[in-house]
Order: structure tokens, then C-alpha cells, then sequence
């Protein structure tokens, strides 16, 4: 299904491409200029940020919701995106260009950089706060608390900012998987693989710990260190798709129940490669749908993420109150 959905995404857009001369490209003997340039340098790389997107996020909601142990936690539950976007919002809005804050990252690495400034401090006050709670509960509010700081700034700083900025920042917070350059997806990819792989180095752990931490602790296992742990590997997969692609909605929180849904089990080893197989597929569809086939014009992801993703969270929310009664 990934290749598939993965060669539709290339041929698919404002500007159709055959297939043939899709193979000819990768073979190197295209000899459409125009076809090649489209197909390398656009389609190309939003197909392969869609496949790191599709992989980051779903493991990162998993590891979230085994966390709160809460159907409706996502990968930005700890503030990890607020924090993301407040590095954006200072870098663009409070004239970081201009201050010389970055003078070695320009245009959208630049962005990329403030954001995983942003998201790195705030995972770090959060680490330096979890051995010292000692429930779930206080530590999901305090992420909560943090988000809300950090959107109150940033909506201080769009208060001050000229309408032009604003509307940059607005458009990143939209999330996109345009623009991201080949050494961007090194970079990402550099993040994505090593984490899911340290996830999935984990899956029994966070089978024990899904039962609850007094569970997992009889059964020997270290659970101070293994929320550390989970908020580590979540807060880097959130953290650098956030930083190329903007907040991304409903992937993170949506995927995992799919995969739940579909192969019956509570297994991590089993939902973490299945949520990556269903995420990466629905990114690849998502990203063809935003690219709008056939029209000049591209929809930010997110609204297309969110078509799929709002009817399975009220699917979860109505399954949850049926089986309360």
C-alpha cells in the first residue's frame, strides 16, 4: 500500500505526470525538464517528509496515550508544540532575523532551528520536573499549565508584531510539508529512525506500565526512569516534525486508535510498526488530497488531517461514554 500510495503522491497534483515518465526520472534518462524539476525538487521530498511525518507522529501519540493512560492524548500534550511555536514566534515575530539571533540559519532552517529551541526547553523543564511527581496526573497538568503560558506569549507577540509576520506565523502553525530541503529530511530522518527504533527497544516495558506504574513496578521495572523515558523519545518525535512541518493535528492522536481498532490488541510491538504503516499511508493520502489534483492552488495539511482525524475521535469519545453505561 506505501508504494502505491507513495508513486500517486508524486504523479498526483496541479501538473499531471504520466507514470512513464515518473520511471524515467528515477532511472535517470528523463528528458522533461519541466517533469524532472516538479518531480525532484517539489514532489519528491513532501512525499518523503509525509512518510517521516506519518512515522513520527503515531508513535508518539502511542507513547502518550500508554503514558496518561488517556485514549485523547496526542504527541503535543506536554506542550512540546507550544513550546515550538514560541521559539517560531520570537524567531519571526520579535525581529530575530534582525537581532542577529540566528546569523548562521536563514529561511526555513532558521524557523526549524527556533522551533526546536523552543521545544527543547520546554522537554527540559519537564524532565527536571518528572522524578519529582509522582502521578501521571500532575505531570499531564503541568504540561497543560506550560502550554498555556507559552500561547499566551505568543499571542502577546502576534499583538505586537507587523501584520506581515503574523500572517507568516500563521501559515506554520497550518503545518506544511512543502519547502522542507533534502538536508531538512536528513536531519529529520537522522531524528525519526534512531527514537522509533529506542521505542520499539521498550515495547515490553510500556506493555507493563499500560496496566498502571504499580503493575510494572512488581514486575521489576524501573518506572521513574521509564517515563523519563516515554517523554524523551515522544518529545524528539513531536519536537522535530514540528520544527520542519509545523503542528501537525490528529495524526498522533487518531492513528493508534486505527491500529487498535484494526488488529485487535494492546501489543507495542505490534501497534508501534502497524500506526507507522496506517500513518504513513494516510500522510501520503493526505498530502496527494492537499496538493488539490488538478488545481493551482495546495491546502495546508492540516486541514486535511483533520477530516480524517475528527470523526475518529468522536468515534473514540462515543465508544468510551458507551462503555462507562
Amino acid at each position: 500500500m506505501i508504494p502505491i500510495c507513495f508513486v500517486c503522491d508524486i504523479l498526483f497534483g496541479s501538473v499531471h505526470i504520466p507514470f512513464d515518465a515518473f520511471v524515467d526520472v528515477l532511472s535517470g534518462e528523463g528528458e522533461n525538464e519541466l517533469w524532472y524539476n516538479i518531480i525532484t525538487r517539489l514532489r519528491l521530498p513532501r512525499a518523503v517528509a509525509a512518510i517521516l511525518v506519518g512515522t513520527a507522529l503515531p508513535v508518539s501519540g502511542l507513547l502518550m496515550q500508554t503514558l496518561f493512560r488517556n485514549p485523547l492524548a496526542d504527541p503535543y500534550i506536554l506542550g512540546i508544540s507550544t513550546g515550538a511555536s514560541l521559539g517560531v514566534a520570537v524567531f519571526s515575530l520579535a525581529g530575530g532575523f534582525s537581532l542577529g539571533l540566528f546569523p548562521t540559519l536563514w529561511g526555513s532552517l532558521g524557523t526549524a532551528g527556533a522551533a526546536l529551541i523552543g521545544a527543547a526547553l520546554i522537554m527540559t523543564v519537564i524532565l527536571v520536573m518528572a522524578p519529582h511527581i509522582h502521578d501521571t496526573v500532575t505531570l499531564l497538568i503541568i504540561g497543560i499549565m506550560f502550554g498555556s503560558i507559552t500561547s499566551a506569549i505568543v499571542n502577546v507577540l502576534q499583538y505586537f508584531a507587523h501584520p506581515d509576520e503574523v500572517h507568516s506565523f500563521l501559515l506554520w502553525t497550518m503545518g506544511s510539508l512543502a519547502n522542507i530541503s533534502n538536508n531538512e529530511l536528513a536531519i529529520m530522518a537522522c531524528f525519526v529512525f534512531p527514537t522509533v527504533i529506542g521505542s520499539l527497544l521498550i515495547n515490553k516495558q510500556l506493555d507493563a506500565i499500560l496496566l498502571g506504574e504499580n503493575y510494572a513496578f512488581s514486575l521489576g521495572v524501573n518506572t521513574k526512569m521509564l517515563r523519563i523515558a516515554i517523554i524523551v523519545l515522544s518529545a524528539i518525535l513531536a519536537g522535530i516534525v514540528t520544527a520542519f512541518a509545523g503542528p501537525i493535528g490528529f495524526v498522533g492522536m487518531t492513528i493508534p486508535h486505527v491500529a487498535r481498532f484494526l488488529f485487535k490488541t494492546n501489543s507495542h510491538k505490534v501497534l508501534i510498526i502497524n500506526s507507522i504503516l496506517i500513518g504513513v499511508n494516510l500522510m501520503l493520502i493526505c498530502d496527494m488530497i492537499a496538493q488539490l489534483p488538478g488545481m493551482q492552488a495546495i491546502l495546508p495539511i492540516n486541514t486535511v488531517t483533520a477530516i480524517f482525524g475528527a470523526p475518529i475521535v468522536i468515534v473514540v469519545l462515543f465508544r468510551g461514554r458507551r462503555n462507562a453505561i
